[in-house]
């Protein structure tokens, strides 16, 4: 049986998704977008404070779920990520009023509220207790940042109380939160994931920046992320071009390509022809920009190659060039 309040909502929204909007302006378009933003925050706020009522009176039970976790999943169709972060919320709210005054309003939004619940956990809450932190002054404080800030400085506002509820605690080593790993596919392409500590991020984003910005062309149409890729294979080029990096397997480390020659001097573009020194195997056409020069002997640099490899390109008749 639904509520009149939730009669006249359905109502409401009916009469909205019935506006024409393809007539309408920036001005009004814009004016339009932040009420309707006003509006769903109000929404949020009232989900997770049901959502939180729902839990306290125990009513996933009638659907023979044990938790609102698992009534959001099953029932909702939420993600494991989505429903935590709804149940998360709407048990932050009724510890922060204020917050949760303002959330009802329309004034934070639900990810701002996410960003503070951490300060209501239960391991928290007993921090501050014992610490005889004020815990409304907390809630205004950082409600007013939600209010008035971009969501990172609010971000960093709660790491910042969370932080002090432990000054004593453990630094963490920061070689510790550091992480880099590459997949390299069939084609010779790869995927990856890395972690960086603040620190090692730092200098990470002030190197691939500075390639950034030097190389903005008129008409580009890369994305940003396209744009820093581009710079972090720049940075590698960069390094392995000045000679400084370290001794990778007794020589200085350089790109390898294996082509055979009637590849290399013919006209066509045969596909998986080329071999790279890590073992992929691409076009013959791939690596034709390349810089390919012949190692000198006269280099203290260049490396030097062991008879078996000479021997073994010397009868397959295929050509090695050090990019």
């Amino acid at each position: 049986m639904r509520s009149t309040g939730s009669a006249a909502l359905e109502a409401a929204l009916d009469e909205l998704s019935s506006e024409r909007l393809d007539g309408l302006f920036g001005p009004a378009l814009l004016e339009r977008e932040a009420q309707l933003i006003v509006a769903a925050n109000r929404l949020a706020a009232e989900l997770a404070r049901t959502t939180r009522q729902c839990e306290l009176a125990g009513a996933a039970e009638v659907d023979g779920q044990a938790s609102m976790k698992a009534w959001l999943r099953g029932h909702a169709r939420f993600s494991a990520s989505a429903a935590n972060a709804l149940v998360t919320n709407g048990r932050a709210l009724q510890h922060l009023p204020v917050l949760a005054a303002a959330a009802g309003a329309g004034e934070v939004s639900a990810e701002a509220v996410a960003a503070i619940a951490p300060v209501a956990a239960t391991g928290n809450l007993e921090a501050a207790a014992e610490l005889g932190v004020d815990l409304a002054e907390i809630d205004q404080l950082l409600t007013d940042v939600a209010r008035t800030q971009f969501h990172p400085v609010l971000r960093k506002a709660v790491a910042h109380y969370l932080d002090r509820l432990d000054p004593d605690g453990t630094e963490p080593d920061p070689t510790e939160q550091r992480s880099f790993t590459l997949v390299k596919h069939a084609d010779g392409s790869s995927t990856g994931h890395f972690e960086l500590d603040a620190v090692g991020t730092e200098k990470a984003q002030a190197a691939i920046e500075s390639i950034v910005q030097a190389s903005r062309p008129a008409g580009d149409t890369r994305t940003r992320a396209q744009q820093q890729a581009d710079a972090f294979v720049q940075l590698c080029d960069n390094q392995l071009s000045a000679g400084t990096l370290p001794t990778l397997r007794t020589i200085k480390p350089h790109v390898v390509v294996t082509i055979p020659l009637e590849d290399l001097v013919g006209s066509d573009t045969s596909p998986a022809t080329a071999d790279l020194g890590f073992g992929a195997t691409i076009s013959a056409a791939a690596p034709a920009g390349w810089p390919a020069t012949a190692p000198s002997p006269a280099s203290s640099s260049a490396p030097k190659a062991s008879p078996s490899t000479s021997a073994e390109a010397t009868a397959s008749s295929r050509t090695r060039c050090a990019a």
